[in-house]
């Protein structure tokens, strides 16, 4: 599932751009009106993606040697010939695999829906295909066929089941896409392929295992649109109710899937799914622990919602069919929070509110759900630029209702009498009367003496002369996709970034900016303006800009700003002078100091 980078030339030309962001995959304008069975999609919110495969049996490692990053690619990253990586399947047998478990597992979590690889690039079937004879029931000592299992369990449990399926690329066969060290690239017939394999797997998915809530497509290739256009119409037949992911390519699908680990900096309107997975890779490695905490999943999970798309998660299980511990403990505890706040992300709509220091909103007819990830100093939880008449402020969980008072468009809420219950994410319910209040992106940034640090990310920045906001995506680990949004392009003193911040208390704030700067362009001079007065600095350098690298950002501290009074200011950011692209800037932080 994961893309690499010694492959970006195709992959680009393909026109697949997940290490640089959905956004130009899914043209919805080219699809007739929205999918009739979409609003349950819409009002999932939070699914569970699972990664599972011949790779899971590897486990990362290869004769000896460990890999990282994206285990599902590993037959690509060792270069593994076809005849040795079909042996794996010999030793592949999950005896642990339990069906009714993982349906569990996904229940207890508050999944809504779950989609499951049937094939991933490695060209193995996860099912009983009659297609090929490199699947789980004819090459394995197995010889059960998981999915059907899986997809009766999962409907019995109420989650809609879905499969992945990677229509292109298959390292497998002579005329599938991308193994380029045991077959001739120039030589290969990919229609033939969709006719042979492709076409005829993906009906036996969409006959043989009820009906399917999603087919999950990756690395789209080989096709015109007019050709995928026939593809998606020649499967519709089969289940007219289930939706595809638009990784089918050419702009076409359902619903939009962004970039792996990529959420959008503002709300999205329509139907879209933002993919994380549980730790550094998406296939079972098991030197890889880095897993995200059951705060990481919530917080993730409110930030998707409160920009008006789904989550869906993605495990790896072992080559046993185990579900990695800390997995099922991360997931259970995201749905121990979910079934006390669910109500705040299942159904809900983008928030009405921009993000703020304390956390994100999500919304619903009548209510705004405030996702308090850090409760202010003093008690005092400003919501700025709500206009309507509120008529009763409570804490979810419990009901009880909490003063505010409203003035000039703002809503104060008082969460001092609230016991503090150090849960990752703390929501608040406001009612309100009226229409719901428009989401002003051009609101200024909060400013409060009242958080340890206040963020101002680039995303909300105007810009002046060449400098542009774009998202770079860069790697950790081999795959492992990154997507951080930056004022770039600024060359002269007419480059400006221009940040708007409402400072709520008087005092002084220390403003560090955030930035990564090559060698190339450190030692440039800039400047920062604010409140009438200019201070100068120099850059530093952290790295170059690799997308197969870590992109490195420092913290610089440039000034103390003292503000005087309460308010809004403008930040400004500009090169000294003509020269190098000064930095790619993430942002401002603007730190109280007491």
């Amino acid at each position: 599932m994961k893309i690499v980078l010694m492959i970006l030339s195709w992959w680009v030309a393909l026109g697949s751009v997940a290490q640089q962001g959905m956004e130009n995959m899914w043209d919805k304008s080219s699809a007739a009106g929205e999918h009739p069975n979409i609003q349950w999609f819409k009002d999932a919110k939070f699914g569970l993606f699972i990664h599972w495969g011949l790779y899971s049996q590897l486990a990362g490692t290869w004769k000896g040697k460990n890999y990282y990053g994206s285990g599902e690619w590993i037959m690509h990253q060792a270069r593994i010939p076809v005849n040795e990586y079909r042996a794996v399947a010999h030793s592949f047998n999950p005896v642990n695999f339990n069906a009714g478990e993982w349906a569990q597992l996904a229940k207890d979590a508050g999944i809504k829906y779950m989609v499951i690889t049937a094939k991933h690039h490695e060209g193995f079937s996860m099912f009983d295909s009659k297609v090929t004879d490199f699947d789980i029931v004819d090459a394995t000592p197995y010889k059960k066929d998981p999915m059907k299992a899986l997809a009766a369990a999962t409907r019995k449990n109420g989650i809609r089941f879905g499969f992945y399926y990677s229509q292109f690329q298959d390292w497998n066969e002579p005329d599938g896409g991308r193994n380029t060290w045991d077959f001739d690239e120039s030589k290969k017939d990919y229609q033939q392929y969709y006719r042979k394999k492709a076409i005829p797997q993906l009906k036996e998915l969409l006959t043989n295992y009820g009906p399917l809530g999603i087919v999950w497509f990756d690395t789209p290739g080989g096709m015109t649109k007019e050709q995928t256009q026939a593809f998606i119409d020649e499967l519709r037949v089969l289940q007219p109710q289930s939706l595809f992911s638009s990784r089918v390519g050419q702009g076409l699908g359902d619903y939009k899937d962004f970039g792996d680990s990529e959420v959008p900096p503002a709300p999205i309107k329509g139907a879209w799914e933002s993919i994380y997975t549980h730790n550094d890779s998406w296939g079972y490695i098991e030197h890889d622990m880095n897993f995200k905490s059951s705060q990481e999943i919530i917080r993730l999970l409110s930030n998707v919602a409160s920009k008006g798309g789904n989550l869906m998660l993605n495990v790896g299980p072992d080559g046993k069919g185990n579900i990695p511990y800390y997995s099922v403990k991360y997931l259970k505890e995201t749905g121990a929070w979910l079934q006390k706040n669910g109500e705040s992300i299942y159904a809900t709509t983008y928030g009405l509110i921009p993000a703020q220091p304390w956390g994100v909103t999500t919304s619903k007819r009548g209510r705004i759900f405030l996702h308090v990830w850090q409760r202010p100093a003093n008690g005092r939880l400003l919501v700025p630029g709500l206009p309507n008449k509120v008529s009763r402020v409570y804490a979810l969980t419990n009901k009880k209702a909490v003063s505010f008072r409203q003035e000039a468009g703002d809503l104060v809420v008082n969460m001092a009498p609230l016991p503090d219950t150090h849960t990752p994410d703390e929501v608040l319910v406001v009612e309100y009367q009226g229409a719901p209040p428009a989401y002003n992106a051009e609101a200024p940034v909060t400013v409060s003496a009242q958080y340890a640090a206040n963020p101002v990310d680039a995303v909300f920045a105007k810009t002046r002369g060449a400098a542009k906001i774009e998202s770079l995506t860069f790697s950790h680990y081999f795959g492992d996709w990154k997507h951080t949004t930056c004022v770039t392009g600024q060359q002269s003193p007419a480059d400006a970034a221009l940040f708007t911040v409402r400072v709520t208390e008087p005092g002084d704030y220390k403003l560090m900016l955030e930035y990564a700067c090559p060698q190339e362009s450190a030692k440039q001079e800039g400047r920062l303006e604010v409140a009438g007065k200019t201070y100068m600095f120099r850059t530093l350098r952290t790295s170059e800009f690799d997308h197969s690298a870590p992109l490195m950002f420092i913290r610089h501290p440039v000034t103390i700003f003292s503000a005087k009074k309460t308010g809004v200011y403008t930040i400004a950011v500009s090169p000294g002078r003509q020269g190098k692209e000064l930095f790619k800037l993430k942002g401002i932080i603007a730190e109280p100091l007491r």
